[in-house]
């Protein structure tokens, strides 16, 4: 399970622009706690306690509770806003849920036993496709991440979503399809020489296709020799 964060927050009895902009010049990040069919809450958060959080990896997957005036919720973090030149939290969304509630979250994926994946010992790459992976799942029981191995892969070879060892309980959303996480990619230098490689041996081809039509050239001009001597001989004998 996903670790629990824990906030003090103010309530806020008013809403509108004007209050917000007052909780931003005290240094507060004014938020909304709504869902689990209740009223939505207003609070004010810390600023620098909310800086530190959303640095952190799996801001929106990790619970929290927010102790807001002696209330306690426990929410998910579901929309951060950014001031669009300081790049400083200036709102948040959070969803009040519950223990049993399913919810849909994004986990990081991570990758074990590189040193046992034959295509990377020979120079190959991990080629990324999805760093994290939309799952459904129950609130308390988020996976701090999804692991895969990469023993055995060799440079082509990808790493679907089933190769992953997901938690009882917790599916991707996408469930049509064994989608890919990863690949092992031919690094530059591999892909260089194979295209040497097949340069190379088409050179050889045509070098070999060319020499051929010149052998079947001079025997056309041998059969064509012995035809002149053969009318020769025919026009002396008439003789």
């Amino acid at each position: 399970m996903s670790e629990i964060n824990k906030l003090s927050a103010e309530p806020r009895e008013r809403a509108g622009k004007g209050a917000a902009r007052a909780a931003r010049r005290e240094g507060k990040v004014p938020a909304v706690i709504y869902g689990d069919k209740k009223s939505p809450v207003m609070v004010a958060l810390p600023e620098n306690e909310v800086k530190k959080l959303i640095n952190q990896p799996g801001f929106f997957s990790h619970i929290m509770k927010i102790d807001a005036g002696g209330k306690k919720h426990q929410v998910l973090a579901r929309d951060v806003q950014l001031h669009p030149v300081k790049d400083l939290p200036i709102h948040i969304d959070f969803l009040r849920v519950s223990e049993s509630s399913e919810i849909t979250v994004n986990v990081p994926v991570r990758f074990t036993d590189e040193e046992e994946s034959p295509g990377l010992e020979r120079g190959g790459v991990l080629n990324v496709v999805r760093y994290e992976v939309e799952v459904v799942c129950k609130a308390g029981s988020i996976p701090e991440e999804l692991s895969a191995s990469l023993a055995g892969l060799e440079i082509g070879d990808s790493l679907h979503i089933s190769a992953f060892a997901l938690p009882e309980g917790v599916r991707p959303t996408i469930d049509d399809r064994d989608f890919t996480v990863a690949t092992i990619a031919a690094p530059s230098a591999v892909k260089a020489e194979a295209a040497e490689a097949q340069a190379e041996e088409e050179e050889a081809a045509l070098a070999e296709g060319e020499e051929a039509e010149g052998e079947e050239t001079e025997g056309e001009g041998a059969e064509g020799e012995e035809s002149e001597g053969e009318s020769e001989g025919e026009e002396e004998g008439k003789e």
